[in-house]
């Protein structure tokens, strides 16, 4: 396992420096956006996949300071009803770009539908009652799996091994149970992304998540969550106030080892190792106690230490 950074942990930042504070921080993977979720300051992938020279360029900069790219993120919302055939074609266009650098892992989200044509956002299901939201979850993952199949066999067409779902409510794969039976239906191209950080504030174990999962850990997120018990008490996890409120909130995402201690994440990292995995830690800097290049600093070398490398 090596020391990695999402790019967008860096999005304030220019592309040649954003690479330059990864470099100087230790860090030796690369995971950047491709659009998406992401506004991808760090790259246009239209540019790239229309130009051989840019792409020679792009890699260069990567190879000129160390780094190799771990994975391309295209985390968006496919099927949704506004967005969705705009993601979709970003996740074709990940997949194309893949292929010409030479990147065999992306990494995604499974997406979500609508309640029906007239729906303007998703519409995520997770409550088994009533028996009409229970019949509409049922379509909607019926949609999804009829979408990524034809994504998996266009990863196979281009030489993507791996598509790494993260465990994110509000998409129809969250967990550890909906991501084996996704995978079941779609096939072993699909795996995950494993993030703690949305783990914890669901009350999930991220160390029985790994080894459940086994194999099918295919890229992995650092980032903490900081939980207020004594906000919990009174919204519960399910708390809707923003994030840019942090102090009023049930749980806020923290700097990887400013909420959990060292002792923990060296527990993670040791089930990782139990199920096989050994690649990218990809630093995610969401805190918003932080600045970004602080904060990812401040994480690559937490998980230096971790793997006695600092």
């Amino acid at each position: 396992m090596d020391i990695g950074l999402y790019t967008d942990s860096l999005s304030g930042l220019p592309f040649e420096r954003a690479l330059d504070v990864a470099a100087e921080a230790g860090v030796r993977s690369i995971e950047i956006a491709t659009g998406g979720q992401s506004s991808a300051p760090h790259l246009r992938v239209d540019e790239l996949l229309d130009s051989a020279p840019r792409r020679a360029e792009f890699l260069a900069a990567f190879e000129r300071r160390g780094l190799r790219i771990a994975a391309l993120n295209c985390s968006a919302w496919p099927m949704h009803p506004v967005v969705g055939e705009a993601h979709s074609a970003i996740i074709d266009k990940t997949l194309r770009l893949a292929a010409e650098l030479g990147v065999t892992k992306i990494v995604s989200m499974s997406g979500c539908p609508g309640d029906g044509p007239a729906a303007t956002t998703i519409d995520w299901i997770w409550y088994p009652w009533p028996d009409d939201a229970v019949a509409l979850r049922r379509r909607n993952w019926d949609a999804a799996i009829a979408f990524w199949r034809p994504k998996a066999a266009l990863a196979e067409r281009h030489g993507v091994t791996r598509i790494a779902f993260e465990l994110h409510p509000l998409h129809v794969v969250y967990n550890v149970p909906t991501l084996l039976a996704f995978r079941a239906e779609v096939g072993e191209r699909i795996g995950a992304n494993m993030d703690p950080s949305h783990l914890f504030w669901q009350r999930m174990d991220p160390l029985a998540a790994v080894r459940a999962l086994g194999s099918a850990v295919y890229h992995v997120h650092m980032k903490d969550t900081g939980i207020d018990e004594a906000q919990v008490a009174l919204a519960g996890v399910l708390d809707d106030r923003p994030f840019d409120s942090p102090s009023e909130r049930a749980w806020v995402f923290r700097t990887v080892g400013r909420a959990r201690p060292r002792e923990w994440w060296a527990s993670f990292l040791e089930a990782l190792r139990e199920v096989g995995y050994d690649d990218s830690l990809s630093i995610e800097q969401e805190d918003p106690y932080s600045s970004q290049e602080d904060g990812t600093r401040e994480a690559a070398a937490f998980i230096a230490g971790l793997l006695g490398t600092a």
